[in-house]
């Protein structure tokens, strides 16, 4: 079977070489999609998986920058430089804080087989920005890890002097403008009749989650019942929904991120872990049902925008032939315990055009709201985060989050839809796959040619795989991945994983931190550590993650 159409639909690809769209969520958890088992409304996400695959083993980076830094160059992170966040160069290879020379993005391969190219939202991979790596037009912000959603001056548009829209007051919300410019390249894309790729990335739902009041009202009585109830509820969906098994049991409650920000801002429990929901008091649970409340309406409004773009594409008959892929860039956040934090809008109020919102949040309150302060969250002037127990359902039924290399951290929806080439429709993919088979895809699909030097320098090959196969449901081939951000690793092996926290060194393995051993094909809540029962497996496997962190420089750390 073909993937390739013998005549394109409309008049803007050429013959059998598709438009591609990559749309990346921002913060998503693995469950928060409707059609992955959430009680989120993403009725044009779940459209799209009706129409095309979900895929159940899809993996990422652990976090937003490393994330970004793989999809982009088909790379691992430190491959491509950004092994643990922008910023600095620390003097060893795969922490550089910038793309590195040694890599090429999508756009830059894309434009060498003819398309027009096109970024808009969080780009969080240092300079040079989208424009000079590719881009043909931008509009976002290149620097920091979130926006203030509701102010306009964080945002950018490249190369400069290029217009600009103009909001009324009050009108302006982030993820409306990210799709405003978003269709109007489409438009421009129309006008050249080539082929194109665009990169979505929304900063929805990162913190600080903030939401339009009309949809954050909608699903109050909802997160009231807590999460208790809401992460069996979600399990027994995605039972139903095929995307996990029947004899999975729901974990207990992930433990708390930094437990010595849970002591400062006294939601620490004895156990350590996330607290039961009828253990807090009624005004902690309102002030936390309303943090998820705005999450969640984050999220919907992101999917209606999604569905803004997917109905421009229907409307010029261009949707049977671009190839729409949605994925999100890590696990739940849970920075960094059961109440979270809030930030000071005036903080950042000054920021310069492209640059939101950076810096550390350990150390920021927690605002406790209460009466009419309950009415303002999530509108303009208000900035915070859901916490970790909200994350650890946004995760269900996965073992932790955002930062590790557990499932909770790693593991993505991916949704392709692909009505020309993907003929197998609403069905569900369990291949191994990984934010870097984008590129080969792209490769693969496009007709580019993967380069071996760039700019004067020599090119990395690419480390991922087309998705041809899996959009084809050909026997998967064996595979290997390697995960590592801030010290927590893993290596996935056909159904086999090690994991482990804080256990790589600056040469190699730290001393006295033992790796844990999972069949993640029976086990994929990581909740029956078979170590100690074949330590031959965690020996081999556990040797071939040090050969495989130094080929991909994850060693040496600095």
């Amino acid at each position: 079977m073909s993937l390739l159409p013998a005549v394109a639909e409309s008049a803007g690809p050429s013959p059998g070489r598709p438009n591609i769209l990559l749309i990346l969520g921002d913060d998503i958890g693995y469950s928060d999609l409707g059609c992955y088992g959430g009680e989120i409304l993403t009725p044009t996400l779940d459209r799209l998986a009706a129409e095309g695959l979900r895929f159940t083993q899809f993996y990422n980076s652990s976090r937003c920058c490393p994330s970004r830094a793989s999809l982009l160059t088909g790379l691992y992170p430190t491959q491509a430089g950004i092994g643990h966040f922008v910023g600095r160069d620390t003097g060893k290879p795969g922490y550089v804080g910038r793309l590195a020379d040694r890599s090429v993005t999508l756009a830059e391969v894309a434009k060498s087989a003819g398309y027009s190219t096109y970024a808009v939202g969080k780009w969080h991979v240092n300079n040079p920005p989208p424009t000079q790596q590719g881009f043909d037009e931008f509009y976002g912000f290149v620097h920091g890890y979130a926006v203030d959603s509701w102010n306009p001056k964080m945002m950018v548009r490249l190369p400069e002097g290029r217009p600009t829209r103009t909001y009324k007051p009050g009108e302006y919300y982030a993820t409306h403008a990210i799709t405003d410019y978003a269709l109007d390249f489409l438009n421009e894309a129309r006008s050249q009749k080539k082929p194109w790729f665009m990169y979505m990335a929304y900063q929805a739902g990162h913190f600080p989650v903030q939401a339009p009041p009309e949809v954050t009202r909608t699903y109050l009585d909802t997160y009231r019942k807590g999460w208790d109830v809401l992460r069996a509820v979600r399990l027994e969906r995605m039972k139903r929904l095929g995307l996990i098994a029947d004899s999975v049991s729901l974990p207990p409650r992930s433990p708390i991120d930094l437990v010595q920000v849970a002591r400062r801002l006294g939601s620490m429990t004895a156990d350590g872990h996330n607290p039961p929901w009828d253990s807090l008091n009624a005004d902690r649970r309102e002030d936390l049902a309303h943090r998820m409340a705005v999450y969640a309406a984050m999220v919907q409004t992101m999917d209606t925008n999604i569905g803004r773009v997917v109905d421009s594409l229907r409307e010029h008959g261009e949707l049977d032939n671009t190839l729409i892929l949605f994925i999100s860039d890590n696990g739940a956040c849970a920075e960094w315990e059961p109440f979270g934090f809030d930030l000071n809008p005036a903080d950042y109020a000054n920021n310069p055009p492209g640059h939101g919102i950076n810096g550390g949040t350990p150390g920021k309150p927690n605002i406790l709201h209460t009466g009419e302060s309950l009415k303002t969250m999530g509108g303009p002037g208000s900035l915070f985060s859901y916490g970790s127990a909200w994350a650890n359902l946004s995760n269900t039924p996965l073992w932790l989050y955002k930062h590790y290399a557990h499932e909770g951290g790693i593991h993505t929806p991916m949704i392709a839809h692909w009505p020309a080439g993907i003929h197998d429709r609403g069905a569900i993919r369990s291949h191994l796959g990984h934010l870097m088979d984008v590129m080969a895809t792209l490769v693969d699909l496009t007709g580019a040619t993967y380069p071996t030097t760039h700019q004067g320098h020599d090119i990395l090959p690419m480390e991922g795989r087309s998705l041809r196969l899996a959009f084809e449901n050909e026997p998967e081939q064996p595979r290997l991945l390697i995960f590592e951000h801030e010290r927590n690793a893993a290596l996935r092996q056909g159904p086999w994983k090690i994991v482990a926290q804080h256990i790589v060194g600056r040469e190699g393995l730290r001393p006295g931190v033992s790796w844990e051993l999972y069949n993640i094909a029976d086990d994929p809540t990581e909740q029956h550590n078979l170590a100690e029962e074949r330590p031959e497996m965690v020996k081999r496997m556990s040797d071939l993650f040090v050969e495989q962190a130094r080929r991909t420089l994850i060693l040496p750390k600095p």
